[in-house]
């Protein structure tokens, strides 16, 4: 199965636009990064946490 070509791309896009509005986009895109930051952020923790449960187990 292919990726997302510029034309699905595209299509997404210009529906994202028709339903949210212009003025709504920024914030919806705002907030998304935000969310995958902490996400990402939350995540390095466990693994974090994993790699010194591991080198505690080691010693």
């Amino acid at each position: 199965m292919g990726g997302l070509g510029a034309g699905s791309i595209a299509l997404i896009a210009i529906v994202a636009l028709l339903i949210f509005g212009p003025k709504k986009l920024p914030e919806l895109g705002k907030a998304a990064g935000n969310t995958l930051r902490e996400f990402k952020n939350a995540t390095k923790g466990l693994a974090d946490e994993d790699d010194k449960k591991k080198d505690n187990d080691k010693a």
